[in-house]
């Protein structure tokens, strides 16, 4: 590849089953990232619903918003109005209807957050009704390029009466398209546009109007990369949609897309899973013996470098700046991974050349650079700390995947009855092709067996249906929440 950067081979695995749905990306064989959307709960970003203001908050200049979730969401003043010095008295009023996006899903006790500054994005574009902004991505960095871009996207704009209209972003991936690629998505864009106009004169308060893609979905519209090789499917259903979703939106992406008949679960390949429960835990080793240690509060997460057995073969300086730069190359990969949001404390090995601070920082940043998340790092401070800071749009892994231990006080963390429900479902269907038992007999603390007689039952006799075999439940009193067996019969 040019400028010496290595050959980047990237693959997407998606693992979908009617309760959940995950997409792995993996370059070089190594898990990147990990996307989980479960079908009770889906993530709520990117959807525009037609609010009601429920209650203004002149000291905070802000909102509350009912959207029709079970908490209002809140809005601020500057994403209602872009002068920032309107107070929101002027802006809204209790009663009044809005037409609001979520910004960022609900996280613990805090509503979603909202915004009137309206984009709904397509393969190649954003388009942003009611502005006159054009914009490209920062990630194109070539300037002949960009202004290439703007003028196309300019001349769709005028040849489509657009001009004035609405506001274009060029994503990352328009970058060496052609004009027909950007006017079929400004026509898209246009189309979809004047739908939702009909709905939000049309629909009561409070509904949605716009209906994120589901996960599968938009993995292909934000994921899909010119390095990415191959996509894999497990579930024939959706391989059929995505099929088409590809004919008819990204056609450059459909020769990668697969359906995966392997003889094992598709996150066996490259060692998915595993990568998965390390990320939900707190001790990450290092290849030199070093590892960190990652803690996450709902204020902050803190990651500190350690040494452990390394030792270097000259000197301690030696030994500190090498355990340093790996490093910071796993603090990038696991930030990803785990989705770790707001703010990030970095404690690396205290280093007295900074000569050495200045390549591990630079290190941190290069790693950084494939997240597709925005994140900002400052310097090395006095106390030889590194903050940085990732935009948290959703839960992290841990979030989503754990809660607290009702057993130690809160002070730790188990795997949510939920989580484990699905982990049976994966269970049970691995060992249906490896071994074809007559029925199949689960162990699990009372928990997970009352959710799956309750929440998770119509997962359960899908289930069912799906491998024409019996499952049978029994509680296990000594079993916590995370344990469990399944017995073959």
């Amino acid at each position: 590849m040019a400028d010496g950067q290595p050959m980047v081979n990237a693959e997407i695995l998606m693992n979908v089953t009617p309760t959940e749905s995950r997409v792995a990306v993996v370059e070089n064989g190594v898990l990147q990232e990990i996307f989980i959307e479960r079908s009770n709960h889906r993530g709520l970003v990117g959807n525009i619903y037609k609010g009601r203001v429920v209650r203004v908050l002149p000291g905070m200049q802000a909102a509350f918003v009912d959207i029709g979730l079970e908490r209002a969401a809140f809005i601020h003043s500057s994403e209602i109005s872009r002068d920032n010095n309107a107070p929101i008295v002027q802006l809204v009023r209790e009663g009044q209807s809005l037409i609001v996006q979520v910004t960022k899903d609900p996280i613990g006790t805090k509503g979603a957050r909202l915004t009137t500054h309206l984009s709904i994005p397509s393969r190649y574009l954003v388009y942003m009704p009611g502005t006159a902004h054009l914009g490209v991505s920062q990630r194109i960095e070539e300037e002949s390029e960009r202004e290439r871009l703007k003028r196309l996207v300019t001349g769709c704009m005028e040849s489509e009466g657009l001009t004035g209209e609405a506001g274009f972003i060029l994503r990352t991936a328009a970058d060496g398209v052609g004009e027909d690629e950007i006017l079929a998505d400004v026509r898209y864009l246009r189309r979809l546009w004047r739908k939702l106009e009909e709905r939000i004169k049309d629909n009561p308060l409070p509904s949605m109007i716009y209906d994120e893609l589901p996960l599968s979905q938009r993995a292909i519209r934000d994921l899909a990369r010119p390095e990415t090789t191959k996509i894999l499917i497990d579930s024939n259903e959706t391989y059929q949609k995505i099929d088409q979703f590809c004919q008819q939106y990204v056609p450059e992406v459909a020769e990668t897309i697969e359906y995966y008949k392997g003889p094992g679960p598709i996150f066996e390949l490259y060692n998915v899973e595993e990568d998965i429960q390390r990320g939900l835990e707190r001790q990450v080793a290092l290849k030199s013996g070093g590892y960190l240690v990652i803690d996450q509060t709902e204020a902050m997460t803190t990651i500190d470098v350690n040494t452990g057995g390394f030792v270097g073969r000259r000197n301690l300086e030696d030994t500190i700046f090498k355990t340093n730069l790996e490093a910071a190359t796993a603090i990038g990969r696991q930030v990803r991974l785990r989705n770790l949001g707001g703010i990030i404390i970095l404690d690396f090995i205290d280093m007295t050349d900074v000569e050495h601070q200045r390549q591990v920082l630079r290190m941190l940043e290069k790693v950084l650079e494939k997240d597709h998340t925005k994140t900002k790092i400052s310097g090395v401070s006095e106390l030889g700390l590194v903050e940085m800071t990732r935009k948290r749009t959703r839960e992290s892994l841990e979030h989503m995947l754990m809660e607290p231990c009702s057993a130690c006080q809160g002070r730790g963390s188990v795997k949510t009855a939920e989580t484990i429900c699905y982990e049976i479902f994966r269970e049970i269907l691995r060992e249906e092709r490896a071994y074809n038992a007559g029925t199949y007999l689960v162990l699990a603390s009372q928990e997970v067996v009352d959710r799956l007689l309750d929440e998770d039952s119509h997962g359960l006799a899908d289930l069912e249906a799906f491998i024409g075999k019996t499952i049978r439940l029994q509680v296990e009193g000594r079993y916590r929440q995370d344990e469990y067996d399944i017995i073959l019969q």
